[in-house]
Parts: structure tokens; sequence; C-alpha cells
């Protein structure tokens, strides 16, 4: 498994979120999670990217335990096997196009490398502005566009997405979908927190957090 839960509690100033939440995901699959909001699934995504710390239980990415991990293992699988897409898109406002996405290369690599990797990105996302363009200057699915490039770029193992269409309209949702279906197809997989009915049409299983808990929704027809 490439993602696991076992056990796992959060409490919240004094409110429990969620208690005795289990998950796996594997390679090549998609899972969606669902929940009103101030549920947690914001939180419980943070948790399985090591961002914050659960109050009980286990978590494993790629079969490593995350957060007794020592610090040089955590930040290699934080470098190497996870990628965000958050839902303010966690983009420098003032930093260009180009500046943002250099976030997802390593130091060593080039910068002629890391540009034409980069103009693939934006063109697959159909992003027409250029590298140097602040992102300031960007409407919303632009911006959350490029935070999906920058994902694509880093090529985790695992995607962890939160509310990843919300200012994309069909045609552009449809190219995220398509980024999420290669990327399970290679191997990897996808966790989203989504409202979104185009996102949940194509997750192999589909969760929900309520009560404290999270509850199968998968095979329950008229149950999403």
């Amino acid at each position: 498994m490439l993602v696991e839960a076992e056990s796992i509690s959060k409490t919240i100033h004094g409110r429990e979120l969620w208690s005795w939440v289990n998950l796996s995901v594997g390679p090549g699959e998609i899972f969606g999670l669902l929940g009103q909001s101030g549920s947690g699934k914001t939180t419980l995504l943070n948790c399985l990217g090591g961002l914050e710390r659960v109050d009980d239980g286990e978590i494993r990415i790629a079969g490593v335990q995350l957060h007794n991990a020592p610090g040089k293992v955590k930040r290699r699988i934080l470098r190497s096997h996870l990628g965000f897409l958050f839902q303010n898109y966690a983009l420098v406002e003032s930093w260009t196009i180009e500046q943002n996405l250099r976030l997802a290369f390593p130091d060593r690599t080039r910068r002629g490398d890391r540009r034409v990797k980069a103009h693939d990105a934006l063109d697959r996302l159909q992003i027409q502005a250029e590298l140097d363009t602040p992102v300031y200057l960007l409407s919303g699915g632009e911006q959350q566009r490029v935070a999906l490039a920058r994902v694509m770029l880093k090529e985790p193992t695992v995607i962890l997405a939160d509310e990843p269409t919300s200012a994309l309209d069909d045609h552009h949702c449809e190219l995220l979908l398509d980024v999420f279906r290669d990327h399970c197809a290679r191997g990897g997989a996808v966790v989203a927190a989504t409202h979104d009915p185009r996102v949940m049409d194509i997750c192999d299983a589909v969760h929900q957090l309520t009560e404290t808990s999270l509850e199968d929704r998968t095979s329950r027809p008229g149950s999403i």
C-alpha cells in the first residue's frame, strides 16, 4: 500500500474531529474523501502528508511509518513520495510562475531543463501565461492549474488534493482528471477531498467523514 492509516484519531481545541479512522490506498487508486465543512477533511489530508500529527494511531507512506520516522527519513518521504494540491493553492503570489514551479525541482536541476519541463506542463494544462508572469495576475482557475503543474513536475508517488477542482470549469476539470488518471496508470495514487461529482466519478473508493468516523460510500447507490 502507498497510503495506510491505522486507528488514527485527532482532537483540536477539545473537539474530537475523528477517531479510530482506518484507510488504505494502493498503487493505481483514486480515493475520494467526502465530508461537511468542518468535518476534518483538510486536517486528515494534512496528517496523511505529515504536516500535522495524529493523537493516536499510525500512518505509513510507501510502507514507512511517517510520524515517528527520523527527521531525515521524514524529509525524504515528503520530498520523494508526497505532492500537495492545497485548497488555497499555496503559491507565492508575488513570484512569477517560473519561480513557483522551481520549487518542484531538485536544486541541482539546470534552469534550461526546468524551463522545458515547465513549458510542457503549462501546455498540457492549457495555461497561456508566460513563465515570467507574476502569479497575482492570474485568475483563480489559472492559479489552481499552476499549482497542479507544480505537483506534476515534482512527480510524487502520492498526490494529496484538497478541493482540487474548486475553480475549474468542465473543460479544465477534465484536464486535471486526465492528470490524475495518468498518474495512477503509472502506479501512483491520489487522495482527494472533494464535493465535486466530476471527481467522485473517477474514484475507485469514496469514504465520508461523518460523526467522527469514516464511512465507506463506494458501493451504496444514491448515498453520495
